[in-house]
């Protein structure tokens, strides 16, 4: 990579990290377009959260290149700190201290005077919806709270890329929807969000581009519909009236429709994909017909069907062979040898 692209906040080619024998990361291209949210995914032990440091400068790149705004993650590693901040999976605020302390002690680390940090501080506690519990130790915050209150910490001083990973990782869906808006915030005003997740639907609602990432390497990468078409037309999704036919649905799904059938945790609920190649050549809409007029001849009783674009959750179980429910942690594995190498 010789030349910094025009409109990229990240540029990487070939990126590596090894942790001994175990390649975490394993040649990464990637190019994130400035001012966007870009969704990076995958199973657990992955990479996403290895990449993240090496990009944030934590860790060093065994191989390959990484820019970020055109400076050179190894090289020009003060310039690339001076535009970034980072944001991980557990609160980096000191939980002694009240939610206003932390950030006005923060402030006054980042160079600001004593009324300039308090002046910052009070602004982001009222943006964050946390005005009332400033007086309140942070150990008292709930979840929710928590998250907050370190992504305003890493906005202090607005950075021009935002890395978040996986910020709303065991919050309920309140919480969440809270966190998300603060996200749309951030890359409203001119941030670049780097967004690693387990969580399918929040790259769904947060995510222009999104990478998934298996085996430290990036097996796909596009835009939500780009990710969702290459996969299928369609997904077919049945509810049946009787749990115990739901072994002779799946069979004649399978034939039906020559595609993989997925079981969901509902126990009269399926999945499949059509409109992905099958021999006959028939479009979606079609081949679901037919599969449905197959399941009433063999006396299989559905209840409720219905015919849409795949889930960013069929996309990843396609592409990675991974359940999303299996995925509930991004590098538990490698995070713990990058605690060591760093």
């Amino acid at each position: 990579m010789s030349q910094h692209t025009s409109g990229l906040a990240i540029e990487t080619s070939g990126l590596v990290k090894t942790f001994g024998e175990t390649r975490a990361v394993d040649g990464v291209d990637l190019a994130v377009p400035a001012g966007t949210v870009y969704g990076v995914l995958g199973p657990n032990g992955a990479g996403k959260t290895t990449t993240v440091k090496m990009l944030a400068t934590l860790l060093r790149p065994d191989g390959g290149e990484a820019h970020v705004f055109g400076h050179d993650v190894v090289r020009e590693a003060d310039e690339v700190r001076s535009r970034v901040s980072l944001t991980g999976q557990y609160a980096s605020v000191d939980e002694d201290l009240t939610g206003a302390e932390n950030l006005v002690l923060l402030g006054r680390l980042l160079g600001h005077h004593k009324k300039a940090a308090r002046e910052r501080a009070g602004q982001l506690l009222e943006a964050f919806g946390l005005t009332d519990a400033a007086a309140k130790q942070v150990k008292h915050y709930s979840g929710g709270m928590r998250r907050r209150i370190d992504i305003a910490a890493s906005i202090l001083n607005t950075p021009d890329l935002l890395f978040l990973d996986e910020p709303t990782t065991g919050l309920d869906p309140r919480s969440r929807n809270q966190v998300w808006d603060i996200v749309r915030a951030v890359v409203a005003q001119g941030t670049t969000v780097l967004l690693t997740t387990q969580y399918l639907d929040e790259a769904d609602q947060l995510a222009s581009r999104i990478a998934v990432i298996d085996q430290g390497k990036v097996i796909a990468e596009g835009t939500k519909g780009e990710l969702k078409a290459s996969v299928g037309a369609g997904s077919v999704h049945l509810r049946l009236r009787d749990p115990a036919q739901r072994p002779q649905a799946e069979e004649v799904l399978r034939l039906a429709l020559e595609a993989d059938v997925q079981l969901e945790p509902d126990p009269v609920a399926l999945t499949a994909r059509v409109g992905g190649g099958a021999a006959n050549g028939q479009g979606a809409a079609e081949q679901a017909a037919r599969a449905l007029a197959e399941l009433a001849r063999t006396g299989v009783v559905v209840d409720n069907f219905s015919l849409g674009q795949p889930s960013l959750d069929e996309v990843f179980l396609a592409l990675t062979g991974h359940d999303t429910r299996d995925a509930h942690d991004a590098d538990d594995a490698n995070d713990s040898k990058d605690e060591v190498a760093a």
